[in-house]
């Protein structure tokens, strides 16, 4: 029997990962420990989980603490799911990581991995999320941490600097972008094997093939013409111009770049539509749709389907417990396994688990105008980790001011004075840089 504790059990990822692991065969006898500091939120995904585990009669239980001191203890698995200083994607201080840009300029579809608001949305988290290391430190120094946080480069990264906890971090997009692949070129997705490597949210489908056979042809064929890809244009264009499929949908890679995102022009032939205003109080229908993503429906007596998602998680854990490796795309520190980008950054390349815990592989060269493309995120990350680690306000402005999409549309003293107002808009958020 396992002991598996979830962090920011509320966001979603409480429900539909206790669905993962109860689903399978050997982890059903599993402890879930689930953790949030909404207690509302906490109680329903308890009372979910708790009526999987009886209405299938599994041997397995589900506690829930909003103190996750009174969790960690003996954890051989901790899952961190969490938005620190606020909502993820509505209110404070979200919305000034999109307004305060969006008055200079900066047209931010998403705001969680780099550019400013990425910046910011790591800043406010990191403090807290480096805690998470250190309280399994104290109490599961032997327990894996499987993040599914984001801004995921920026806090992998932190977490192998600043902790000895064994992690790594996890994220849906090389799943759904080969499902994509597949589907466009009408493929069955088993049939195919793939190599992805590069960075979190901008990795490149290296080789696509089946039975040997070289997809890429079908899929330049495919771009044109097949329906799947008509709202895709910006990863279409990518790789037309740089020769690879790029990992996450254009809505986010239009903001990694300073191609697509800089005019109105160009957002109107990308088909990049203006971003919705930012909700300081989710609508009802949000919060259905909120319940809809978690797995939760307002019948409380419902019994869940054991189904399990396309997220790494429970088979990570399951080949960690038994020993029979799993392989699949992680988030990890380089130290070589790509050789053209710094050892010293965090990665997203194929991972081999077992007992023994990850062991990243070795992809060799990434093709050099990819590898360039992703040194220029690269940087934004390693400014903004010495921010956060070094306290260094500084780091934190030269993060911003070398964003791709930002250089491309402001000027440094308007970079500045954009760094300022962020800087205030989250007030004591940033309060540990002073101490």
């Amino acid at each position: 029997m396992s002991k598996i504790v979830i962090i920011g059990a509320g966001s979603g990822f409480g429900s539909r990962l206790s669905l993962d692991i109860l689903s399978r065969e050997l982890l059903n006898d599993s402890t879930i420990a689930l953790c949030d500091i909404n207690e509302e939120r906490l109680t329903q995904v308890h009372d979910y989980v708790n009526r999987a585990i009886d209405g299938h009669g599994l041997p397995g239980k589900c506690i829930a603490s909003t103190d996750r001191e009174e969790l960690l203890p003996g954890a051989d698995f901790v899952v961190t799911a969490v938005s620190i200083g606020g909502a993820a994607y509505w209110g404070e201080p979200y919305a000034s990581e999109i307004n305060i840009p969006k008055k200079y300029g900066i047209n931010q579809t998403v705001a969680d991995t780099v550019g400013v608001g990425g910046v910011f949305r790591y800043l406010r988290t990191a403090h807290e999320h480096l805690s998470f290391c250190k309280s399994m430190e104290k109490h599961c120094p032997d327990a894996l941490m499987l993040n599914y946080t984001n801004p995921m480069a920026m806090l992998t990264w932190m977490h192998s600097i600043g902790s000895s906890i064994q992690n790594v971090g996890l994220c849906h997009s090389v799943q759904g972008t080969t499902k994509k692949l597949a589907n466009g070129i009408d493929v069955p997705y088993e049939d195919v094997s793939y190599l992805v490597a590069g960075i979190n949210h901008q990795a490149w489908i290296l080789k696509f093939n089946k039975d040997g056979e070289d997809l890429y042809p079908r899929i330049f064929k495919a771009v044109d013409t097949h329906p799947s890809f008509k709202d895709d244009l910006v990863r279409v264009e990518m790789m037309k111009q740089f020769g690879y499929f790029v990992t996450e949908s254009t809505r986010h890679n239009s903001e990694y770049l300073p191609y697509f995102q800089r005019t109105q022009e160009l957002r109107d032939i990308y088909n990049l539509p203006e971003r919705d205003p930012v909700y300081m109080e989710l609508p009802e229908g949000r919060k259905r749709s909120w319940m809809k993503d978690t797995g939760i429906t307002d019948d409380d007596t419902e019994v869940p389907k054991l189904q399990a998602s396309h997220e790494y998680a429970s088979s990570i854990i399951e080949a960690k417990i038994t020993g029979v490796p799993f392989v699949f795309n992680g988030n990890v520190m380089n130290n070589g396994s790509i050789i053209n980008l710094p050892d010293e950054c965090c990665v997203e390349v194929p991972c081999m688990v077992d007992r023994e815990g990850i062991h990243p592989c070795y992809v060799g060269e990434l093709p050099p105008q990819c590898a360039a493309l992703n040194m220029t995120n690269i940087a934004v990350q390693e400014l903004s980790v010495k921010a956060a680690m070094e306290k260094d306000k500084e780091a934190a402005f030269h993060a911003c001011a070398l964003d791709p999409l930002t250089a491309s549309v402001v000027s440094l003293p308007d970079i500045r004075k954009m760094f300022e107002e962020l800087w205030e808009a989250e007030g004591d958020r940033l309060s540990y840089f002073d101490a």
